[in-house]
């Protein structure tokens, strides 16, 4: 006899919990945001912090970088080893180049708003990699799943949003659509900007450099085909810059301020003491 028995479809609250344990594995992976040691924009010939070789921005309108090395310093992109001058192209190029320094150093090159390239190392011993205990987060709470509208915008609609480290300027983020929610009876109209096929919200809520990171958090959401919208706040993530100061994060725009506790989702980052691993 056949046994045709089913396991029971995960709950809300399980689904919940494999998608935190991956994410625990997945920032202190080789290329995890433990693992980002420096971001160095190169706008003239010059020498990276902790890798070898010189490195200078290629031709206008050629994506990512140029490195000089001789063979003793072991750089090897795109599988070869570097004697010489050799380009290095960006994760904007179809096909952007893989860099290895040695066996637990690693660099991408990225292109920024503005057309300058930088690169980024990466290690996989790195410091926070090391004292990295856990990230530490709210119980799932049903009550936080809001269901919203999204209207879509003319095309060509932007806002600008600021980052960390851009001295308060603002960068021009497409803006697909508008999204309303109602939240404890009162009505928000939120900014969210294109992140590949889904949208990314960042936000911040009275938890805020309390209880959560103090700059804000994100949330990636996809409109549904008849314009409904789910905020699922229990998946809402600490943003790249909470793991290494090295990464540029966005900062919530005004209308994505929320004036209440959202006691749900990723709370801090955590060192193996239970301390702010970045206190």
């Amino acid at each position: 006899m056949t046994d045709t028995a089913t396991a029971p479809a995960p709950t809300a609250a399980e689904r919940l919990d494999r998608f935190r344990a991956a994410r625990q594995q997945s920032v202190q992976t080789a290329n995890g945001f433990l693992a980002l040691v420096n971001t160095q924009w190169v706008a003239e010939e010059q020498t990276i912090w902790g890798v070898p070789g010189t490195w200078a921005p290629r031709p206008v309108g050629e994506s990512g970088l140029l490195v000089t090395a001789a063979a003793v310093d072991g750089i090897t992109v795109d599988g070869a080893i570097v004697d010489g001058t050799v380009a290095v192209r960006g994760k904007d190029d179809p096909e952007p180049s893989s860099i290895v320094f040695d066996d637990h150093t690693s660099g991408t090159v990225i292109r920024g708003e503005d057309g300058q390239y930088a690169l980024r190392v990466w290690d996989a011993t790195s410091e926070a990699i090391r004292d990295f205990g856990s990230i530490s987060t709210f119980d799932h709470d049903p009550d936080w799943v809001v269901s919203g509208t999204f209207t879509p915008n003319p095309a060509g609609t932007t806002l600008g949003f600021s980052h960390i480290k851009d001295d308060g300027a603002t960068r021009e983020l497409p803006v697909p659509g508008d999204i309303a929610v109602t939240i404890r009876g009162a009505e928000y109209r939120i900014a969210a900007f294109k992140d590949g096929r889904r949208l990314q919200l960042v936000f911040a809520d009275e938890t805020s450099d309390v209880d959560t990171y103090g700059v804000g958090r994100f949330l990636f959401i996809a409109p549904n085909p008849d314009g409904t919208i789910t905020l699922d706040f229990n998946y809402a993530v600490l943003p790249p810059c909470a793991f290494s100061y090295n990464f540029n994060c966005p900062m919530p725009p005004k209308q994505n301020r929320f004036p209440f506790r959202i006691e749900a989702g990723e709370k801090q980052v955590l060192g193996k003491d239970g301390e702010l691993l970045h206190g």
